[in-house]
């Protein structure tokens, strides 16, 4: 009997099946442009709010009591050290008043000592290549400090700006008043942080936070993190210095920026972020700053310095409104913060601050993010040892 030819399998007649049909273009595009799109989403897209709007009034309280009595004594050249002490407030923001206290003391450390070392800098004249070695070497210390205490926001960040902003302008009063209006401005903004436990006074005996003990691999990739810091610090001061630049500190304190990411997606976002960031900050800089009708500044004639110091205020508000939903937003209104304490401190041509700012910003920034892709931060596969004890998430 002949075959029945239209249903005889080609594998029966000796003929290979035809291969399938390879993938369309058009696939190969969407496998391209579906990650691509979500980390685009993931640029612009706000975290959920988690009671932000309580944590920005303590640090605008924090910030405002102690600039604004600076401001009443007439001495607003001091009001950068009471915003580095009020910085403080920043920390433990949905913590319990008792976990509160003690985290936020353990930053008020980190940022007394930025406060301390940047004043001792500028008073000896120190700057170029000493600022760029002390500063690197504050980053790594400042890394294994975060690390052991688990600060949120995580890393040095806000000490290693402290140290650079305070040695990059005149010492206008001795080390140690200096660092006596940071510690004030610490102890009134952990004050106000604890304030609100007068109202319920429920203090559980044994409540600590949970703190990964550093021990085995966790020692070793914490010490790896903090050669991260000293790297970036490090390689961004010295092309600030390099390149001329007045302003090296910035780009140090941008290159920190990325380390602070928990995985190398997050700390290039938050490298772009910063630019971004940033970049739009000194939009409002420049509207504030430059001579032009519209700028508040020739509103006031004669009371420049109140209105920077209110704007101050306000600014940081915005700041602490966003630090945890969105970071490039925080950077729009913590970047005009920055520029008007230095301004207030030694004044000086706005546009070469907006132009040095963008450029140390964008170099610091670059370097930040090569440093987390060349050096990859380990974390160990077993989990580590917590402290005993409870403690709400930060």
């Amino acid at each position: 009997m002949l075959p029945r030819w239209g249903r005889q399998p080609d594998q029966a007649l000796g003929v290979s099946a035809p291969p399938p049909p390879p993938e369309s273009s058009r696939e190969t595009g969407k496998a391209v442009v579906k990650p691509l799109l979500r980390h685009v989403r993931s640029l612009h897209s706000l975290a959920p709010p988690n009671k932000d709007h309580a944590s920005a009034w303590r640090v605008a309280i924090s910030v405002a009591v102690p600039s604004l009595a600076l401001l009443a004594a007439g001495r607003p050249e001091l009001i950068g050290y009471a915003v580095f002490g009020a910085l403080t407030g920043m920390y433990g923001r949905t913590e319990p008043h008792q976990l509160r206290l003690r985290h936020q003391g353990q930053a008020a450390v980190l940022l007394l000592a930025g406060v301390g070392v940047g004043v001792f800098l500028s008073i000896q004249h120190i700057h170029s290549w000493a600022l760029v070695i002390t500063e690197a070497l504050f980053a790594g210390a400042g890394s294994l400090f975060t690390d052991r205490t688990a600060l949120k926001p995580a890393g040095p960040f806000f000490g290693i700006l402290a140290l650079g902003a305070c040695a990059s302008v005149p010492a206008a009063v001795p080390w140690a008043a200096a660092v006596l209006i940071a510690a004030g401005s610490a102890a009134f903004s952990i004050l106000v942080g604890f304030g609100g436990w007068f109202l319920g006074r429920n203090w559980q005996r044994g409540w600590r936070r949970d703190v990964t003990m550093l021990r085995g691999a966790r020692r070793r990739a914490a010490w790896l993190h903090a050669a991260r810091y000293v790297t970036a610090v490090g390689v961004a001061g010295a092309v600030g210095v390099l390149s001329g630049s007045g302003h090296p500190h910035w780009a140090m304190a941008a290159a920190a920026v990325p380390l602070a990411g928990a995985d190398l997606p997050s700390s290039v976002y938050r490298g772009i972020h910063r630019i971004v960031g940033t970049l739009l900050g000194l939009v409002v800089v420049a509207s504030i700053l430059l001579p032009w009708p519209g700028s508040p500044l020739l509103a006031f004639p004669g009371h420049e310095a109140a209105v920077m110091a209110c704007l101050v205020v306000v600014l940081q508000f915005s700041t602490e409104l966003f630090m945890t939903r969105h970071y490039g937003l925080a950077m729009v209104s913590f970047t005009p913060v920055i520029l008007m304490i230095g301004q207030l401190a030694a004044p000086a041509d706005p546009r070469v601050l907006v132009a040095e700012r963008a450029a140390e910003t964008l170099v610091g920034a670059a370097v930040g993010i090569l440093v987390v892709v060349l050096i990859r931060r380990r974390r160990p596969a077993a989990p580590g040892r917590a402290a005993p004890g409870r403690a709400a998430a930060t």
